[in-house]
């Protein structure tokens, strides 16, 4: 809280002006009669410090917004960003479902809310949902490859920023302005609404209020709760010697189709905020309540000794944020600006008889100063300094790390240079890194013994890019990255029921650290569109998890261990994949515009001499036809997931899918009206289908047929 006094006081002086004037309103980001036209990629990417347009960030980005946005909207962030390029999910059940980016997931990527981190514990493990509601977004960007550095050095993988309205940036146009938006999806039973609300009081004066309800029940699947290897081994126990109602249960499991046990969600949200805006530049607060219980989805037992259990997690986290600008637009500095997030985040794992079996505590503060210099000619930048702190506990029969702080301060700048056809772009960061492990204090945590790492870590990266026509510019961009390790991969040592593991880290690894390399092209005109990248990256001590014999982990644990034991350990690894966005366009009849697209994506990752990567996604290409006018828009697509059997050791292969999903949109009220219904149905042929990025993918599927209606208005 200090970090808000400080910057509140020293940044009140430039936002609160004599006499307010009243800027234009942005457009509303959030409106689904402003689709944007497919063929233009006009979009300005508000997380990079320097404000510029999608087409000329040099790496791969995509922009969610719009009717793009309700279309895909979903209960999490993985989910309703998932059918973007270069984009999966871990897909952990219905309610937990973080967003992977390249192949990467967990510590290597950043999910942030308006900038600053989600400070909850979902990189911790995939069954723990991100706090973040995508009914309360007005657009998601993605930023891939070294742009992301600039939000930390694990954002290797890239960034992930939920923009919303919590903490008003402009002056409503009428002096007030309503949102609001309610879904039903037929899949699970699925309800939900939520509403924003923005009023000028006085002057300069906004306040906003939002909140949200979302009720949901066990998923229906396309099929087989189990996949066809959990089958077999069920059925194959079910038939050896044991207890006659142990081999009945086996057999069970087998047969099990449709709903997802304990999938069901409850989650409820509510948020306040204010600011003071002028031509100046802005001051404003808001605080947030998360609320959800949601289930886990049961790991059925495939072995004899196995237990099968139905958690559910009980989430609440308590968030204050504040953001401050200044814009003096002088000859030496065009904007500072001052972002910063303080949360209580706490969950309870509850057994099936309601007791709480782990408890996580999670106190966290995130803040970022940013200086945007005046353009000289072609020549611009920002620099800023980042700062991060987390307090980390986790109490119970299953804990698997020991309490844990972890301190972050980072330096940062990014230039730019464009002069006509060419542009160039460099950037450097400077992160110092200080991880501490307390004793084990409690009975059953003699194990955690206290230690201290500190790590500096030098990453930087410089592209170009150079225009070869009007609307057609290719670029070249090399990265150099350092990550610390997280808390996790150095402390574990424990059980954990989460990913059915007992986990066990290595405090003395070094520092993580790749090379990369990506090339991209950008082509658009008023025929067609179309956005490609592809990578490479080379890892050195690159951290990964694997299972090995259970002696490491028993001398560790001091005694027996229940569970599988996996290790992290450190190699040299590879990435290499390419990503494929674009649209052309077909035809006009009458008010209407025929559009095909198509999207592709692929990763190959490898640990050299080891074996692959575990859970990454396979090749994918998703296919659309689409007619729109201002007061409509009908889609069908196709998307085709191809087998993935470069696995590792302890991975199952998993299938290939083809999943068809058609929508209409309708806006009757005229293009320029906030109003409109969306009609969607996704996986129309209830096919079984599994991602093979998920943990859980051979006990819970994705969703079957899926029918939603989405109602958005505004005023």
């Amino acid at each position: 809280m200090k970090a808000f006094l400080l910057a509140a006081a020293a940044l009140a002086p430039f936002s609160l002006p004599a006499a307010a004037q009243t800027p234009a309103s942005t457009p509303a980001t959030g409106d689904t009669s402003r689709q944007r036209d497919p063929h233009r990629s006009d979009e300005v990417i508000v997380t990079a410090p320097i404000q510029t347009s999608e087409t000329d960030v040099l790496q791969g980005t995509s922009v969610l917004t719009g009717a793009n946005l309700t279309r895909e909207l979903r209960p999490t962030i993985g989910e309703t960003l998932a059918r973007l390029p270069g984009v999966s999910a871990t897909s952990f059940g219905p309610n937990a479902s973080r967003p992977i980016l390249r192949g990467f997931q967990g510590d290597r990527i950043r999910v942030l809310t308006d900038g600053i981190g989600s400070i909850d514990v979902s990189n911790t493990s995939v069954d723990h949902a991100v706090v973040i509601d995508p009914l309360l977004a007005e657009r998601v960007e993605v930023l891939r490859g070294p742009a992301a550095l600039l939000y930390g050095s694990s954002a290797v993988g890239g960034v992930v920023n939920v923009v919303d309205r919590r903490i008003p940036r402009a002056l409503p146009e009428n002096g007030y302005r309503v949102d609001a938006i309610g879904t039903y999806g037929s899949a699970a039973n699925e309800r939900s609404v939520g509403g924003a609300a923005d009023v000028t009081a006085v002057g300069p004066l906004v306040l906003h209020v939002d909140g949200s309800y979302l009720k949901s029940d066990d998923l229906r699947t396309g099929g087989f709760i189990l996949s066809r290897a959990a089958r077999r081994a069920s059925l194959a126990l079910a038939g050896v010697p044991q207890d006659g109602d142990e081999a009945i249960d086996f057999a069970g499991n087998a047969a099990l189709k449709g709903k997802l046990p304990n999938s069901g969600a409850e989650t409820w949200t509510a948020g306040a905020g204010a600011s003071i805006i002028n031509d100046g530049g802005m001051l404003g607060v808001s605080y947030g309540h998360y609320d959800s219980l949601y289930g886990v989805p049961v790991r059925y037992a495939t072995a004899v000794g196995q237990e099968q259990e139905a958690p559910r997690l009980d989430v609440v986290q308590n968030r204050y944020d504040l953001r401050a600008e200044v814009t003096p637009h002088g000859s030496v500095i065009d904007a500072i600006r001052v972002r910063a997030a303080h949360a209580n985040y706490r969950h309870f794992e509850l057994e099936e008889d309601g007791e709480v079996g782990t408890a996580f505590y999670n106190n966290g503060l995130e803040a970022r100063l940013e200086v945007v210099q005046a353009r000289r000619g072609a020549w611009q930048g920002a620099s800023g300094v980042q700062y991060l702190s987390r307090n980390f506990d986790v109490v119970g029969d299953e804990a698997f790390l020991p309490r844990n702080q972890t301190q972050q301060t980072g330096l940062f700048t990014l230039q730019q240079y464009e002069d006509g056809r060419f542009k160039a772009e460099g950037g450097v960061r400077y992160e110092q890194t200080t991880l501490t492990a307390d004793a084990g204090i409690r009975e059953g945590t003699e194990r955690f013994t206290a230690q201290e790492r500190r790590f500096g870590t030098w990453s930087g990266s410089l592209g170009a890019a150079y225009t070869l026509a009007d609307g057609v510019r290719v670029g070249l961009n090399g990265s150099r990255t350092a990550r610390a390790p997280s808390a996790e991969e150095l402390f574990a040592n424990g059980p954990h029921a989460g990913t059915q593991a007992y986990e066990l880290g290595n405090p003395n690894f070094r520092a993580e650290t790749s090379w990369g390399l990506e090339a991209t092209l950008h082509a658009h005109n008023q025929i067609f569109s179309l956005d490609a990248s592809a990578y490479y990256n080379w890892f050195d001590n690159y951290i990964y998890e694997t299972q090995v014999d259970d002696a490491p982990c028993v001398a560790a644990a001091q005694g027996e261990i229940e569970l599988p034991c996996f290790r992290y350990d450190q190699a040299k690894a590879r990435y290499y994949g390419f990503e494929l966005d674009g649209s052309a366009r077909l035809a006009t009849v009458g008010t209407h515009t025929i559009t095909a697209d198509l999207l592709g994506d692929y990763v190959h990752a490898q640990v050299v001499d080891r074996g692959p990567v575990p859970r990454i996604p396979p090749l994918r290409l998703l296919g659309g036809l689409e007619a729109r006018s201002d007061t409509s828009a009908a889609r069908v697509e196709v998307e085709h997931a191809f087998v993935q059997d470069r696995t590792a050791a302890f991975e199952t292969r998993t299938p290939g899918y083809t999943m068809v999903n058609a929508s209409l949109s309708l806006h009757p009220w005229g293009g320029s009206d906030r109003r409109s219904i969306l009609l969607a149905a996704n996986n129309i042929f209830d096919v079984e289908a599994r991602r093979a990025t998920s943990v859980l993918k051979d006990f819970a599927p994705l969703a079957g047929r899926d029918i939603r209606v989405t109602f958005r208005m505004g005023i």
